[in-house]
């Protein structure tokens, strides 16, 4: 990804599309192709060379101090630009990216389930903070470790632990720094009630720290008290991007018409 100089800049997106090829957007296994290929040889070989577009003429543009929103139903693209921003589809020449960017997509994450969970807490330390000094990504460690809550847990092996309790420790690994752009894609999903709250406060201080903000949630009240905007993805493009609240009701509209039609 490019950087962009404008200062008060943190991204800019300028007509972005982004297709897959048939066969990699099915993720087909090599058992899957051989039957296909044995049953239906014809078909697979005119299907392999489809194209299938997930995002069509993305334009968008966010400046420090904001804080965004991507509303839509699942599969509307909103999942796919935040992983095309953070390059995990590649290099982006259309996409521009001013500074450092921290994602989080998925809060029960292992990274080795049979490590204990203190062993895979210093592993997402390295992966996500290898900018900073060893001293420093001790202390990291140790203070999520507190947050986290586990107990004698933390030294057992993190594939016997609940869905709750890995969303515990990754999100107290996670929320520990703040970054340029922070991307959050339904980061209270797993946690218990009382540690969602806990965590809530120290995700929105994070939030008040990062320089700009995108934020993927199905809970509007959470939408509205985190946002200042909202951008309203409809199959694969922006059906509009402006006040969070005129966003959220376009995006009702959109989904009573999509049931009055069905």
């Amino acid at each position: 990804m490019n950087s962009t100089s404008t200062s008060n800049q943190i991204l800019k997106i300028e007509n972005f599309d982004l297709t897959y090829k048939y066969s990699q957007f099915r993720n087909e296994g090599l058992r899957d192709i051989f039957i296909s290929l044995f049953k239906h040889p014809l078909r697979v070989i005119l299907n392999r060379n489809k194209k299938i577009t997930i995002l069509r003429n993305i334009n968008i543009q966010i400046n420090k101090g904001e804080k965004v929103a991507l509303i839509g139903t699942n599969g509307a693209g909103k999942t796919s630009i935040c992983r095309a921003i953070t390059g995990m589809h590649g290099f982006q020449k259309n996409i521009n990216l001013n500074g450092r960017v921290r994602a989080i997509f998925e809060t029960s994450i292992v990274v080795q389930p049979e490590l204990t969970g203190r062993e895979n807490i210093h592993i997402l330390v390295d992966i996500m903070f290898p900018f900073l000094k060893k001293e420093n990504r001790k202390e990291i460690c140790k203070e999520a470790i507190e947050f986290s809550e586990i107990g004698h847990f933390i030294d057992s092996p993190f594939k016997h632990y609940s869905k709750g309790m890995k969303s515990r420790l990754f999100l107290s690994v996670v929320s520990s720094k703040s970054t340029d752009l922070l991307i959050l894609d339904e980061v209270f999903n797993g946690a218990d009630q009382f540690f969602n709250e806990k965590i809530s406060k120290r995700v929105k201080k994070m939030i008040q720290d990062s320089g700009a903000v995108i934020f993927i949630s199905h809970d509007e009240n959470l939408l509205r008290d985190i946002c200042d905007r909202g951008i309203l993805f409809h199959k694969g493009e922006v059906a509009y991007d402006g006040p969070i609240d005129t966003a959220l009701s376009k995006y009702l509209e959109l989904n009573q018409d999509q049931n009055e039609r069905s």
